[in-house]
C-alpha cells in the first residue's frame, strides 16, 4: 500500500528531474523495465501479478506507449531492484 507521502516524494522527485531539463523518455524508461524483468527471470505476467496489475500495462511501458502509475513506481522499483530515480529517468545512476 502507498501512502500520500510517498507520492508526494516521488512527485518531488518527477518535478525535480524536468527542472533540471531531463525529459523523461518512455522508450527508456521502458527498456530499464523490461531489462530489469529478464534479468530477474520475471515474465511480464509474473511481474504484473506481482504488482497487482494487468501485463498489458507492463508491455505498454515497456514499449515506450507509457510510464507506469505514480502509486506503482516504490513496487515497481522494489520489485526491480531499481531505484525510483533510475525509473523515472531510464537511466542508472551508478554509470
Amino acid at each position: 500500500q502507498v501512502n500520500h507521502q510517498s507520492v508526494y516524494l516521488i512527485a518531488a522527485l518527477r518535478y525535480s528531474i524536468v527542472e533540471r531539463g531531463m525529459l523523461m523518455d518512455a522508450k527508456k524508461t521502458g527498456n530499464l523495465i523490461a531489462k530489469k524483468r529478464k534479468e530477474r527471470n520475471l515474465s511480464q505476467r509474473e511481474l504484473a501479478e506481482c504488482l497487482h496489475i494487468t501485463d498489458k500495462a507492463i508491455s505498454k511501458w515497456e514499449r515506450g506507449l507509457s510510464f507506469p502509475d505514480i502509486t506503482i513506481l516504490i513496487p515497481l522499483s522494489e520489485a526491480l531492484n531499481v531505484s525510483l530515480y533510475d525509473l523515472l529517468t531510464g537511466g542508472r545512476s551508478d554509470e
